[in-house]
């Protein structure tokens, strides 16, 4: 035991220094010197005699350095609870989002298929009205009024009593 002690105890310092290096946190490099003494010290008998103690402590400081980073890595950063802003902390509920989406999907499945099919090219995958008449081999008035109706069936189907129907919204549409 005192021949351990007598050649890692003035190994130290350099340890150290060599944690601070690749850490760059003062805290985490004297944890990560004590978690490499307690390793060397509990695998002592199974070094090398005629290896050098020396590079012996550097190669599992090394590996337990690379060990922890790689961790932290997969973890993401951390931040204690004391430190973190308030703001961090609070997350808005995402219930309604998600109310939302089921109803608008459900309103939307009610919508006959001319409709839905106008409303979809035009309003979710951004077509202009000439692109879905062509799409659909309708003229262009036709996927107009289909729009206007399948909006205003949407509004009222998502709102309920609460719609009044094209008078929440401006009677002129921009024409795409």
């Amino acid at each position: 035991m005192s021949d351990m002690v007598r050649l890692i105890e003035p190994l130290i310092p350099a340890l150290r220094r060599y944690a601070r290096a690749l850490l760059r946190n003062p805290s985490d490099a004297d944890d990560l010197v004590q978690d490499c003494l307690e390793r060397a010290i509990g695998r002592w008998p199974q070094r090398r005699a005629d290896g050098d103690v020396r590079t012996w402590l550097y190669a599992i400081l090394h590996n337990l350095a690379v060990s922890q980073m790689r961790q932290r890595a997969r973890r993401g950063a951390s931040l204690p609870v004391e430190d973190a802003p308030e703001a961090i902390l609070a997350v808005a509920p995402n219930q309604h989002e998600g109310l939302l989406q089921r109803d608008l999907t459900a309103a939307l499945d009610t919508l006959p298929e001319e409709q839905r099919g106008v409303l979809l090219l035009v309003s979710v995958e951004g077509l202009s009205y000439a692109e879905a008449a062509q799409v659909l081999a309708i003229p262009i008035g036709t996927v107009m009024s289909r729009l206007a109706r399948a909006r205003d069936r949407m509004i009222q189907l998502v709102d309920g009593e609460r719609a009044s129907a094209p008078a929440g919204r401006p009677l002129l549409r921009r024409v795409k």
